[in-house]
């Protein structure tokens, strides 16, 4: 998946929405069938306002002013999808509200980070305002306007376009996955964006060139977020950046700060979670792995490291168990997968048979398999999001692997807890369907807690 096609969409479903059903009578008491089965209380999506409006991350007060092209950042509001910025000439005459102010100065909805970088050497003054709001998939508003945040600029500063990281991994104490996922906040004028790691700090911060110590890059088109695909399994410490090109390749400012980041094979030494894009992360379609909010793991009670790679089916899972789950030698590895498998037409008895190969090959290096039912998903909503279709007969495929998981001597059934009565699953727990958003990766995570014990004596 890139943002680039993902931005295209959704820009077309602004005008061309197609209404997903909301009433599916979802049972929020349903428990898993083994008997043992502990309590799981409701999560419920937040009412608090507060948490549903952005707050603004960057200042430029009179004292410490913006030259002419800014960058602002803000929190991001749970649901999110998008955002709406607004620039005024006078404070909001409505705080706390949805509706445009009439000091509008220049709007624009196509902003699909927690971040923006505007151009204002053409405006006059010397001072205006800004807020934003976020916004789901159907164009509606997420809660209300951020407070609005005076922008002071001063037009004669020397302009640095400088991306940032907006890589969550380093600020939640978390390892980087086995295929990293690097993001940023862009920057005024670029059209691609070149990642690059390196063995060392860079020898030349805020730079044009690329540095001596690097060792892999990646050109990224049209698109905030880098998906690494090269597995990352060597122990050492690691650095990022990331600078933007124009339309001929050339550089547009200088490299992002180089972020630092370890990799260490004890990291995964207790427990692994292996799969597809569900365990790799991310999620409400514009939200990669590398918000990590998005992500199972950082709910989860106890060290693990995520092996888990976007577009895997049950069949990649198999055939790269060897190279990327045994440099761990994990205690206890977490599987999930097959949805992809399932869902684009590969019968329920050959998923069987890569998962149960999965598990022997568990067995056969000592390593515990725990094996996750699959969550149901929302064909219609996969078909919006991503222009893909599902099988007719998808509930039965899934109900098949699904029996054949409720088997194996060390699992924890967490399908029912996102099913409806129609055996879909909700809404509320997926914009586009298939991708788990904040409020099921928590859920997700809070089953595993409950069961662990259970699964790991």
């Amino acid at each position: 998946m890139r943002r680039v096609v993902i931005i295209l969409f959704i820009l077309t479903t602004m005008i061309y929405s197609i209404e997903i059903n909301d009433n599916l009578g979802f049972s929020k008491n349903k428990t898993p069938t083994y008997s043992d089965s502990p309590a799981i209380s409701d999560m419920k999506p937040s009412t608090d306002i507060t948490q549903l409006k952005p707050v603004a991350l960057t200042k430029y007060p009179p004292d410490a002013p913006a030259p002419n092209i800014p960058l602002l950042r803000w929190t991001i509001p749970p649901g999110s999808v998008y955002y709406e910025i607004e620039f005024l000439t006078a404070p909001a005459e409505k705080p706390n509200d949805t509706s445009p102010s009439i000091y509008q100065f220049y709007a624009s909805r196509e902003v699909f980070v927690n971040g923006y970088s505007i151009d204002l050497s053409t405006f006059l003054g010397d001072h205006l305002y800004w807020r934003v709001r976020g916004i789901d998939f159907n164009g509606n508003p997420i809660g209300v306007f951020s407070d609005a945040t005076p922008l002071y600029i001063d037009h004669t500063l020397a302009q640095i376009l400088k991306p940032i990281s907006n890589t969550g991994y380093k600020q939640a104490n978390m390892p980087m996955p086995l295929y990293p996922v690097y993001s940023w906040i862009p920057i005024y004028g670029a059209v691609d964006y070149e990642v690059e790691l390196t063995t060392d700090p860079p020898e030349n911060p805020n730079g044009l060139s690329p540095s001596q110590y690097q060792f892999r890059n990646q050109i990224i088109r049209g698109s905030f977020d880098c998906y690494d695909e090269e597995a990352l399994s060597t122990p050492g410490t690691y650095y990022w950046r990331v600078r933007g090109l124009d339309e001929s390749g050339g550089p547009i400012g200088v490299y992002s700060d180089a972020e630092e980041f370890s990799v260490s094979s004890t990291a995964g030494s207790y427990a692994g979670t292996l799969g597809d894009s569900i365990t790799h992360g991310g999620g409400a379609i514009s939200y990669s792995p590398a918000n990590v909010e998005y992500s199972f793991q950082t709910y989860l009670a106890f060290p693990n490291i995520n092996l888990g790679k976007s577009g895997d089916t049950s069949e990649t899972m198999l055939n790269r168990f060897e190279n990327d789950v045994l440099p761990y030698q994990p205690r206890f590895l977490i599987i999930m997968g097959g949805t992809n498998s399932l869902r684009g037409g590969v019968p329920a008895y050959q998923v069987i048979e890569e998962l149960a190969a999965i598990r022997d090959k568990c067995i056969l290096y000592g390593i515990r398999p725990i094996f996750l039912t699959l969550p149901p998903i929302i064909p219609e909503a996969i078909k919006k999001a991503f222009n893909e279709d599902t099988i007719p007969n998808w509930q039965e495929e899934f109900a098949s692997v699904n029996s054949f998981i409720r088997e194996q001597h060390y699992n924890i059934d967490i399908e029912p807890y996102f099913s409806d009565d129609s055996h879909n699953l909700p809404p509320q727990y997926a914009v586009d369907g298939l991708h788990l958003d904040i409020e099921g990766k928590q859920l997700m995570a809070q089953i595993i807690n409950a069961n662990w014990l259970r699964v790991t004596q």
